[in-house]
């Protein structure tokens, strides 16, 4: 399937900046597909086609090697190197493959950052267009039709699904991720973590808090 619709932002007012230039397939049977999937795979593997094996190693690599670590090294980074951050605000894709992650669905990055006024987060709200080269897979929910509708519409409902109770002063500003160009949030340092090593902070660095649906774990054993 091709993808052309041009990637926008949408704020918690309900204003939008953009034009889908075209119509997606309707994601909201995912039941449905997944059987349809499996009952492929079932097939192919019957015939000899693929190897179960291989398939159980890349879903592995994308849900535990890959999975949110690769993010939360590049959001560590960003914590605790300006120039590393200023060069990711000039072009993530590149900044990004700096420490060795690229690939699928990577190729077009673009970061957004949390402030004590601004709260970013994130979805696709056609089909599920997700940064795998830094996040691994896309939750279930992130391709939810629910989640695709509702973030646009009442994000700070949404949020407060999540746990994330944000202040009324705290803007939201929600980013459509497309084909051409797919979001990672940056999110607000956690206080009390100067003298982190990048390690210490990557361990703190949740999916969700990539995503905007939820904020960095917090801690209180030194981590320095």
């Amino acid at each position: 399937m091709s993808d052309s619709k041009q990637h926008s932002k949408h704020h918690e007012n309900g204003d939008h900046d953009h034009d889908h230039s075209h119509a997606h397939t309707d994601h909201s049977h995912w039941s449905d597909m997944h059987l349809k999937v499996k009952t492929l795979e079932s097939l192919l593997v019957e015939k000899g086609y693929i190897d179960p094996a291989a398939l159980d190693v890349i879903v592995e690599t994308y849900e535990t090697k890959v999975g949110p670590r690769n993010g939360a090294a590049v959001v560590a980074r960003a914590w605790n190197d300006d120039a590393y951050l200023r060069r990711l605000r000039e072009n993530a894709t590149e900044a990004i493959a700096e420490l060795g992650f690229s690939g699928r669905q990577g190729e077009h990055m673009k970061i957004v950052e949390n402030t004590a006024d601004t709260h970013n987060m994130v979805v696709c709200t056609l089909c599920s267009c997700y940064p795998w080269s830094v996040l691994g897979l896309p939750p279930v929910w992130y391709k939810s039709a629910p989640y695709r509708s509702r973030a646009v519409m009442e994000p700070r409902v949404v949020l407060s699904e999540f746990g994330l109770e944000l202040p009324e002063e705290v803007r939201i500003t929600v980013w459509d991720s497309t084909a051409e160009m797919r979001y990672l949030v940056i999110p607000q340092r956690p206080d009390g973590t100067q003298g982190w090593s990048e390690e210490a902070l990557a361990e703190i660095v949740t999916r969700d808090s990539m995503i905007g649906t939820g904020l960095p774990l917090v801690r209180m054993e030194s981590k320095a």
